[in-house]
């Protein structure tokens, strides 16, 4: 059976999610604003969900419509034919939406709305008076966007970006996904060398080395739908053993990282074993102005101290004057830094080559790339 399904991703990371929606065999893919829309069957749900690194979960389309009102909604959702993947003991979770410029703004209201329309399917499907709930959660989203409604079954569970490998993270950490986008917009190869000043608790890092390595960065995880009787249990184990084999034995990759926090050097080290990539990368604790370049052509991909409050904003722009001096000259080497800052490349002194438009979380970051 072939589904329609849809996966959000960071905004600005579109064109990456859909190559390796893509390369996992989805088909029909478009992208919008923060989202890719493809088809695909079972086989591609279980793939995308493996391989895919920058999506934030893999989503089956139920339904889209116009929706300016809460009968819109309860009609709507009345039509879908949920009981095709829910069994009658089943369990419909109403995941927390989203309503952005649109006339129906209770997120609570159109839980219930869509949730009580969902029930009275299911319960004309199964001829049932009371749905028991006791089986598999099927958890269900939605978005309400310009009046436009999109209802989704998450495939995922626990977003995409739950790898495994971070128990524990620094007090600022960045988003696996966004990391990952970081680390395919830096082109990273089996052969490169690269470096993090800021290397936190190690993110950036194993990244890149998975994707060095073209390990499946959701490989080892469990997903929701793996619990559900509508989809074949094979297509996992399959999938698995595929992402398994593809993984490269003779990557020449190497990463090193610094941090002046003791404790974030212990997270990175203990991160990188969990991740399964420690073999590739090398940590030590020291100071931006301590760096020297440790090899040449190394492609350096930070993320460092953004300052949020006014005595860290001076702060933050000290540690970009100095990175300036420290890192350039840059001579065949590549850089890359993520950071709200409309100041940065004044303050580290010279004019990227490129940048992109990225958000982390809720901030609006720019992607500043030097190329020698």
């Amino acid at each position: 059976m072939e589904y329609r399904l849809t996966a959000p991703c960071h905004f600005g990371l579109e064109k990456t999610l859909a190559f390796e929606i893509k390369r996992a065999g989805g088909e029909n893919v478009t992208i919008k604003d923060g989202r890719a829309d493809f088809t695909g069957d079972e086989n591609v749900i279980a793939k995308t969900n493996i391989t895919c690194s920058v999506a934030e979960r893999i989503g089956i389309v139920l339904a889209r419509f116009p929706a300016k009102t809460f009968d819109d909604v309860f009609e709507n959702c009345k039509n879908i034919p949920i009981e095709e993947f829910a069994g009658k003991t089943d369990k419909l979770h109403i995941v927390k939406g989203h309503s952005l410029n649109s006339k129906l703004t209770s997120i609570p209201a159109l839980q219930r709305t869509i949730k009580k329309a969902l029930v009275i399917r299911m319960q004309g499907a199964y001829k049932i008076q009371t749905l028991p709930e006791t089986g598999v959660v099927f958890p269900v989203h939605f978005l309400l966007m310009k009046d436009e409604m999109t209802v989704t079954l998450d495939t995922s569970g626990t977003g995409l970006h739950k790898r495994g490998y971070r128990a524990f993270s620094n007090a600022a950490p960045i988003k696996e996904t966004l990391a990952a986008g970081l680390v395919d917009l830096a082109h990273i190869r089996s052969t490169d060398t690269v470096a993090d000043p800021f290397c936190g608790s190690g993110t950036i890092l194993i990244e890149a080395a998975l994707k060095a390595a073209n390990i499946a960065p959701c490989m080892d995880r469990r997903f929701a739908a793996m619990e559900w009787g509508c989809i074949r249990k094979d297509v996992w184990k399959n999938a698995r053993e595929a992402a398994k084999e593809a993984v490269r034995t003779d990557c020449a990759f190497t990463a090193y990282g610094w941090d002046i926090d003791p404790e974030a050097v212990k997270l990175t080290l203990a991160n990188a074993e969990k991740a399964g990539v420690s073999q590739y990368i090398k940590v030590s604790k020291r100071d931006i102005r301590d760096f020297h370049y440790p090899a040449d052509g190394v492609k350096i991909i930070t993320n460092p101290p953004y300052g949020e409050r006014m005595g860290e904003l001076d702060e933050a722009r000290e540690i970009y004057r100095t990175m300036g001096a420290m890192l350039l000259p840059r001579g065949d080497s590549q850089i890359y830094v993520i950071t709200p800052s409309d100041e940065f490349e004044d303050l580290f002194g010279e004019k990227a080559n490129k940048n992109r438009k990225l958000y982390n979380g809720m901030i609006m970051c720019r992607l500043y790339s030097y190329s020698g």
